[in-house]
């Protein structure tokens, strides 16, 4: 360890809107949902992460859990300073006599207005940031995932996050067109939530309805090896009383299926954007899927069917994004180009 290694700490944030990762000494220290849980009377943090995420809508009038990020931006600017800060004491900096002042790379939705990228690095430098550098998601993808960005090369990286959607054609570490929607995993949810309210009287919570997203969720009625159907517990609408029913992955195949519709549609618009150089690239690397919806089952197969082009689920889905920020952090000269400050 440096002298300057006393006084600073690199750390690499993935600020999502369902979770926020952390990198620090090149491994994921932090992997929480992006949530945190207030004291209503006294404005005292109770919980944050998945403390936070155990409350949710389980806790009485006097704890509010709050979820700071909306589509892929901040929404409650305190809450998130709170997070940020409860979530960087998670991370174990070793015996230090005083705190440490942090060097931070964030990822933000590459189709973010000047105001929210101003919110994040403020959350940030609020939270103990002596640096904060940008970097846009789905150039932070492509990095996490191997691709050479500095190639004059085209590479297509969807990344279907909680908040958005992010969907660029990247070549010599910029983008060069980019389609970002705010249809992606929270959109699945509620998605799941109006169905089940519609089609079984059943009212659920947002938490179950992510867990069924995740069990049973499909972007396809037919799959080569489907998933047992799942028991889903919640309250009849016409009785007020607990029940059980059982739903399929065909069933929630056809209830995501218009948001599902909205991101092959901001995929074939990139697609017609990008410049006839670049598409004969991309018709040879095909298309590459991270985020957390690149999970959903079915969703490469029928991304192929529309594209007709190959297409390839990261390795790690989740955290490809947070990896890339975390390698630009680790060689920060050699990305600057790509970081933003402001």
């Amino acid at each position: 360890m440096g002298l300057k290694d006393l006084f600073i700490a690199d750390i690499a944030i993935d600020l999502g809107t369902a979770n926020t990762l952390i990198i620090y000494k090149d491994k994921i220290v932090v992997d929480e949902p992006s949530i945190i849980a207030i004291d209503r009377p006294t404005n005292k943090v109770l919980a944050v992460g998945r403390t936070a995420m155990q409350m949710h809508e389980k806790a009485h009038s006097n704890i509010k859990t709050i979820r700071p990020l909306k589509d892929g931006v901040i929404a409650d600017f305190t809450a998130a300073e709170l997070m940020i800060r409860g979530m960087i004491k998670m991370i174990d900096t070793g015996r230090r006599l005083f705190q440490p002042s942090y060097r931070m790379v964030v990822c933000i939705p590459s189709g973010v207005t000047e105001v929210e990228k101003r919110a994040v690095k403020d959350s940030c430098e609020h939270a103990g940031a002596k640096e904060v550098y940008m970097i846009h998601e789905p150039i932070a993808a492509a990095i996490g995932i191997g691709i050479d960005i500095e190639q004059p090369e085209g590479s297509m990286i969807v990344d279907i996050g909680g908040g958005t959607t992010e969907i660029a054609v990247i070549a010599l570490s910029g983008i060069v067109c980019e389609q970002s929607i705010r249809t992606a995993g929270d959109v699945f949810t509620r998605d799941i939530l109006d169905y089940m309210r519609r089609q079984h009287n059943l009212l659920i919570g947002e938490r179950t309805a992510e867990q069924i997203k995740i069990e049973v969720g499909s972007a396809l009625a037919e799959l080569d090896n489907p998933p047992d159907d799942y028991e889903v517990r919640g309250r009849d609408l016409m009785t007020g009383i607990p029940k059980v029913i059982k739903v399929s992955y065909s069933e929630i195949a056809f209830c995501l299926d218009k948001s599902i519709l909205k991101i092959e549609d901001a995929v074939l618009k990139a697609l017609e954007m990008s410049p006839p150089e670049l598409s004969s690239d991309i018709y040879k690397n095909g298309i590459h899927l991270t985020g957390g919806g690149a999970l959903l089952r079915g969703l490469d197969k029928r991304l192929h069917m529309k594209t007709k082009l190959p297409i390839h689920v990261a390795e790690d889905p989740l955290r490809a994004v947070v990896r890339g920020t975390g390698i630009a952090l680790k060689n920060l000269e050699h990305y600057r180009p790509v970081l933003m400050t402001s």
